[in-house]
């Protein structure tokens, strides 16, 4: 006899399997990811097509088969409809499945990324959340979501000598861990300035401060910067993982 497992998920990826099945990627409040089969999820009357669909926060039960884990029931809990209507959020989203399809493995559950995801999630469904602010959530879930993997920049001391960093002229090399201080940054390949003020937005990511984060207004050329050096942060930590 199988047991039977329950537990909250958000559904992050999905692909068809043979002729009615579908496998979904899920990222589990308790079991961390999950790939779970549904059997003939495809079929119109299927009961488990209402709790299933790319980005639904759903209740699933499942058991563990001899090769996989079967779906028997799955409840919707939220669609995040607004979300849905936005192209700039599902954009947002879609990043975020493909960065957790890369980086996450196996069932290594971990609870400030599940908070994170239903933060961001939540956020990213308000209809007051537009324009810079989804460019922020995004960035915001990027570099949380790293540091909880175990990749975090330190953006208050120098990564070579440990000395706080002063303000004045800022340099960084995200490749290899994060600010340097004027003194070390002859020691590096490559340390690139860096506006002071995308140091206090990266403090207030880490902070998880998003009620200061939601009144942040920056240049396009400030906000085009963000965006390199996220990239670039992200890409380092690719190279290593693959």
């Amino acid at each position: 006899m199988f047991t039977l497992y329950r537990t909250q998920g958000i559904v992050l990826a999905k692909k068809d399997r043979g002729e009615t099945d579908r496998l979904f990627s899920f990222y589990t409040k308790d079991f961390g990811r999950l790939e779970l089969l549904a059997k003939s999820e495809r079929k119109i009357k299927s009961k488990l097509r209402a709790g299933l669909e790319l980005f639904y926060l759903s209740e699933v039960e499942f058991f563990q088969g001899k090769r996989q884990k079967t779906i028997t029931d799955a409840i919707l809990i939220d669609k995040f409809g607004n979300l849905r209507k936005d192209l700039e959020k599902l954009k947002v989203v879609y990043q975020i499945s493909a960065l957790a399809g890369k980086l996450l493995r196996g069932q290594e559950p971990e609870n400030r990324i599940w908070r994170l995801l239903n933060e961001v999630f939540q956020k990213l469904d308000s209809s007051r959340i537009k324009g810079q602010a989804v460019v922020f959530l995004h960035h915001y879930f990027l570099w949380n979501f790293l540091s909880f993997l175990g990749y975090r920049l330190d953006f208050y001391n120098c990564f070579l000598c440990h000395k706080r960093i002063t303000p004045g002229e800022l340099f960084i090399n995200p490749r290899e861990g994060g600010l340097v201080c004027r003194n070390c940054k002859k020691k590096v390949l490559k340390a690139e300035p860096i506006d002071p003020d995308l140091v206090k937005i990266i403090r207030i990511f880490y902070k998880r401060d998003l009620p200061t984060l939601g009144r942040l207004k920056i240049k396009e050329s400030a906000l085009k910067d963000l965006n390199s050096m996220s990239k670039n942060y992200l890409s380092g930590i690719l190279e290593k993982t693959q």
